[in-house]
């Protein structure tokens, strides 16, 4: 296998000193991708209401296809649009009948949504997964670690079958159909990905973990890190390194990697090379492309047209919910610094639709962008505009100077005597003086978000922290059947959520 090894190696090398070709204007590549969807889904029911026929022919392709297509969140896509092809029906908003459906309900949302995933997205997520992959001819890895194992996390790759289609979670569904090639690297393989019952997978994953010899872990953090301690456990070692001793590479997505960075210290033995991957289950949306930044790089060319809504209360009402003619733009009209909510046209047939996402480019040279939260999970109870960016970073830079693991977080708005608080619930089993904490977490966002400093002195009368320990937010979570795969606890939460949370809270003995 050395041999594999040495061709893999020479290959990704090879790829990065081909001399680049210049650098395509972005809004040219996104015209046409806009193109090449508009023109394969004109004869479906969707593009035939809304002539895409006519609307792929016009000079302006990008200003006739905003003015003629409505803007869509999934409720409204929905009940008009996918519920047909959730029942079977061909060529509803993409050509052919539909064969998986993603399980998603974000982070929070009680019922699960049918995000439509279609052959051609399934090509698209795998295209840019490599283009990921080649990134590491840059880095002077030896030629074995071409032929190391590669461990996905993710959820199972027994899908539920109806008799008309199959779902379940994205990974699971791309852990399916992983190519024949990659069959060799990929763990932890076909009988163990297989599994349903997470607290199953994971001890198989941590029985077989010393007969694998791994050099790159893709998850969401919360539950490798889960992983890395249950391994670290059960072989009485100090670090995940004395068991595979060859890991170099994490590949994260979901949740922003900060607040992690922390607990994932204390169970290496030495430094590994963390990228961001902006996978949804609507596509494959960016990826980190070098160190030393946590920007993502937008991926232009492969299947999804972008849109961007300044994300303010132009677009938005208070409770984070899309107006019905939001002032949008395209690619070649944003601007660095300003907080945009994402809407995409995907060759899975989702079309200007509003996935939640909001997102700040911070280099319009590389296509780099932020996710700094999401539409309905950022705090505004009264102008403090506190993001989950800012949440993050309060985190992480509190946790660095205490010496404390914060493996898990929420925040919830509330009502506060006559006026409003913010209450913490943090999840750590370290020690932690809550008093501390609550008064450097506020100086923090004070130092990071003007409007929240001014709102401390006015509306925003009280910070109230309750530290958990960890396993409450993984419990509460496995209550709801979310456990394991991409799911991923909510950094805001409000309303119904908030109620659940708290009434489960309430009946808990802690």
């Amino acid at each position: 296998m050395a041999f594999l090894g040495s061709i893999l190696k020479r290959t990704f090398e090879l790829r990065e000193r081909i001399p680049k070709i210049r650098r395509v204007n972005a809004y040219k590549q996104q015209v046409r991708v806009l193109k090449k969807l508009l023109t394969k889904a004109e004869f479906t029911a969707f593009g035939e209401h809304y002539n895409f026929s006519k609307i792929r022919n016009e000079k302006d392709i990008v200003s006739a296809f905003q003015n003629s297509v409505k803007t869509h969140d999934y409720n409204s896509l929905y009940e008009k649009w996918w519920y047909r092809a959730v029942n079977g029906e061909a060529n509803v908003c993409w050509p052919k009948r539909v064969k998986y459906f993603a399980l998603s309900s974000g982070t929070s949302g009680a019922a699960s949504k049918h995000i439509p995933i279609t052959s051609d997205m399934l090509r698209a997520i795998k295209k840019g997964a490599i283009r990921q992959m080649m990134l590491h001819g840059c880095y002077d890895f030896p030629k074995e670690h071409f032929q190391r194992g590669i461990l996905m996390l993710g959820g199972s790759t027994h899908l539920n079958y109806n008799g008309t289609y199959f779902e379940g979670d994205l990974s699971g569904i791309q852990a399916k159909n992983i190519p024949f090639f990659f069959q060799h690297f990929y763990k932890p393989g076909k009988r163990i990905s297989k599994e349903r019952d997470w607290e199953t997978k994971l001890e198989e994953i941590t029985k077989n973990a010393k007969n694998w010899d791994i050099a790159i872990v893709v998850g969401v953090p919360a539950w490798v890190q889960i992983l890395f301690e249950k391994i670290i456990t059960e072989y009485n070692v100090k670090t995940i390194h004395d068991i595979w001793p060859n890991l170099v590479v994490y590949v994260h997505g979901g949740v922003a990697i900060a607040p992690y960075k922390k607990g994932f210290d204390k169970l290496l033995g030495k430094p590994i090379m963390y990228f961001d991957s902006y996978l949804s289950s609507e596509g494959f949306i960016a990826f980190q492309d070098r160190q030393g930044t946590d920007s993502c790089r937008m991926v232009l060319d492969n299947g999804i047209f972008f849109e961007f809504v300044p994300f303010n209360e132009k677009n938005f009402d208070s409770e984070g919910v899309i107006v019905q003619t939001p002032e949008t733009f395209h690619i070649g009209q944003v601007e660095e610094g300003i907080e945009y909510a994402l809407l995409l046209s995907t060759c899975a047939g989702a079309w200007r639709y509003l996935i939640g996402d909001v997102v700040k480019f911070t280099s319009l040279e590389r296509n780099e962008i932020i996710i700094t939260g999401r539409t309905k999970h950022f705090l505004s109870l009264c102008g403090e505009h506190l993001s989950q960016d800012n949440m993050n970073r309060a985190i992480e830079v509190v946790s660095a100077e205490m010496n404390v693991n914060i493996k898990e977080f929420t925040v919830a708005g509330i009502n506060y005597e006559s006026l409003f608080a913010h209450h913490w619930f943090i999840g750590s089993d370290d020690k932690i003086d809550a008093v501390v904490l609550r008064r450097r977490i506020d100086e923090v966002l004070k130092d990071l978000n003007d409007d929240y400093k001014v709102e401390r002195i006015a509306a925003l009368k009280e910070v109230i922290i309750d530290v958990l320990p960890s396993h409450v937010f993984y419990d509460y979570m496995q209550s709801k059947g979310k456990i394991g795969g991409a799911f991923k606890f909510p950094r805001v939460l409000k309303g119904d959520a908030l109620h659940d949370w708290e009434a489960y809270l309430g009946k808990r003995v802690l």
